[in-house]
């Protein structure tokens, strides 16, 4: 990004557009890198205000602490060695004779203790950036410069020991500072020229990879839902229905573990929660064959559903999808073959499509990463365990749903068990959840960890998350509602579930157990209706009878019409029981 380009983007923000406060803290003097940040910001809050203000203190660690108590959205950190001690800077006067050195460490670890205690005192639901030193060291050390010496070797063990301290405690994201330097453009990252003149060490290129990063630390997108895999040429190497399912590879021997590092990691994003599907035009038998290989890196059990028969890939994505009952633009489809990937792209608009590169190690390298990248999470939960297994519980809920002979039968015997969670307002799984649900979604709004602070600290707030399981399994926390009890009528200002629980009057026992636990009369939904809300604006016509196109009111009569029967076992937890 062009600084005009820069300053340009930070202009555009639209008028009246609510603020979004950032605190810049750094030792040097931030220039472009506010500029760059406030543009990274924008870009991805583009109905906000983003206002990035530099600490107002002396040092960072004085920056860092003037933020206990102030009303922002976030605070970028810029870490620099200058910061631990002020003989780590070019522009400092201070010595760099023998006797320094010693002294240099034991004060960069009081400083790194002092920062960890500012980081600490940083109130819940600010969220924290911090960019660890990407500028070089003075030659202060008496080694050569090509030997790392003592000193250095122990100020880098103290800033990593920092860093694992912040990032464990979950009170800071912590940029990957190789994966920055090795980001285009290449050049250097320190201007010396510029630091003794004007006191910014960055070059330009610089502050805007720096800014990038704290950028999306600040305000992550949300990771993809899922993968949709080819098989042959993609998930190994050769076509199983021509070598024979023995005969296919992806080992180091048979020079082809590019494959088997894709299928390393398939497995460990459905670990971590992703979703893991095939679409593949081939032999249904022979796959089978190959998956019952005992050397096969990615389980079946890790995959759900395959699609393996000679149709249109498109075909098969659309039916991975409708089981998965998610939207092509939270999916990633990955081929070996453009004209794949081509066919699939012109059926599934928004869907992401990546060339698998068999032969080409370095692509190889860079899709490995770009997976990890769009898929990967900052905290995995107990529930993104539960999500393939939940799928595949839930595509065996619909066959036998269907095949009962009443529905009212299937449910009353599914033997389900609701729980409701008043205390889980500060769980990371609750926010999750929030951001990333679309069909059954009350407005489509989505929080910053800030605003979502405000909304569950208003007055007489409630906050509510919903789990569910039956005897088909479990399916974690589906559901989550929050608002305001105001006398005998209560606010919802957001409700969502996950498409997982549909079909299971999940939402029926919801809205009872919220007029029975706030003794409220009628409850008040701020509805805005999405292009992506069809199933939550269907539920709210059956229950008013007229399907909603704003904020509406369901008073407690109204609702006990329309109820049916409801079959769960419920159960309520409080602050107290809910964390033992």
């Amino acid at each position: 990004m062009k600084i005009t380009e820069a300053l340009k983007i930070t202009q555009s923000a639209p008028a009246n557009a609510r603020p979004f406060c950032v605190v810049l803290a750094c030792g040097f003097t931030p220039l472009h890198l506010q500029t760059f940040l406030s543009a990274h910001l924008q870009q991805s809050l583009p109905n906000r205000k983003v206002v990035v203000t530099p600490g107002l203190y002396g040092t960072l660690a004085e920056a860092l602490e003037g933020t206990s108590d102030a009303a922002i959205d976030g605070i970028a950190v810029a870490l620099e060695w200058s910061d631990l001690d002020a003989r780590l800077d070019f522009r400092s006067a201070g010595s760099w004779g023998r006797s320094a050195a010693a002294d240099i460490v034991a004060n960069a670890q009081a400083m790194l203790d002092r920062l960890a205690a500012a980081i600490s005192r940083v109130p819940s639901g600010v969220r924290v950036a911090l960019a660890l030193p990407t500028l070089p060291l003075p030659p202060l050390f008496h080694t050569p410069g090509w030997q790392a010496s003592e000193h250095e070797l122990h100020l880098e063990s103290e800033i990593f020991g920092f860093a694992a301290g912040v990032t464990q405690s979950a009170r800071a994201t912590v940029i990957n500072v190789r994966r920055l330097l090795e980001a285009p453009p290449p050049g250097p990252s320190f201007d010396l020229k510029s630091h003794l003149h004007t006191g910014l060490p960055y070059t330009t290129p610089h502050a805007d990879k720096v800014a990038s990063q704290l950028a999306l630390a600040l305000v992550p997108p949300a990771p993809k839902k899922g993968i949709i895999s080819d098989l042959d040429d993609t998930l190994w190497n050769g076509i199983a229905g021509e070598v024979g399912p023995e005969n296919v590879s992806w080992d180091l021997a048979s020079h082809s573990h590019l494959h088997g590092l894709y299928q390393k990691l398939l497995a460990s994003l459905s670990e971590h929660g992703t979703l893991v599907g095939i679409a593949s035009k081939n032999d249904p038998r022979v796959v089978a064959q190959v998956f019952e290989r005992k050397d096969i890196l990615l389980r079946p059990e890790q995959v759900f559903p395959l699609e393996v028969n000679w149709n249109a890939k498109s075909g098969s994505v659309s039916r991975i999808l409708e089981t998965w009952n998610i939207a092509a633009d939270s999916v990633i489809f990955v081929d070996d073959s453009p004209m794949e990937l081509a066919e699939v792209a012109a059926v599934h608009p928004g869907i992401e499509c990546v060339l698998f590169p068999k032969n080409d190690y370095v692509a190889g390298l860079a899709v490995l990463r770009q997976l990890r990248d769009a898929c990967g999470k900052e905290r995995v939960s107990s529930d993104d365990a539960l999500r393939l297994e939940s799928i595949r519980q839930g595509a065996a809920f619909r066959v036998r749903a269907a095949a009962a002979a009443t529905p009212e039968g299937f449910l009353a015997l599914a033997e389900a068990i609701v729980t409701f969670d008043f205390g889980c307002a500060a769980e990371p799984r609750v926010l999750e959840l929030v951001n990333k649900t679309n069909q059954f979604n009350l407005n489509g709004r989505r929080y910053t960890e800030a605003d979502w602070r405000s909304l569950t600290s208003q007055p007489d707030p409630i906050v509510v998350s919903v789990s569910y399981e039956d005897k088909f399994g479990p399916l974690g926390t589906i559901a989550v509602v929050a608002g305001a009890v105001h006398g005998k009528r209560l606010v919802i200002e957001t409700w969502v579930m996950s498409c997982r629980a549909f079909a299971r009057r999940i939402e029926q026992q919801t809205l009872k157990m919220l007029f029975e636990s706030t003794g409220a009369e009628e409850i008040d939904f701020d509805f805005v209706p999405t292009t992506k809300n069809g199933p939550l604006q269907e539920f709210f016509a059956a229950v008013t009878g007229d399907q909603p196109t704003a904020e509406f009111r369901l008073r407690r009569a109204q609702f006990d019409e329309s109820c049916p029967d409801l079959y769960h076992a419920v159960r309520e937890l409080r602050r107290a029981e809910a964390h033992g």
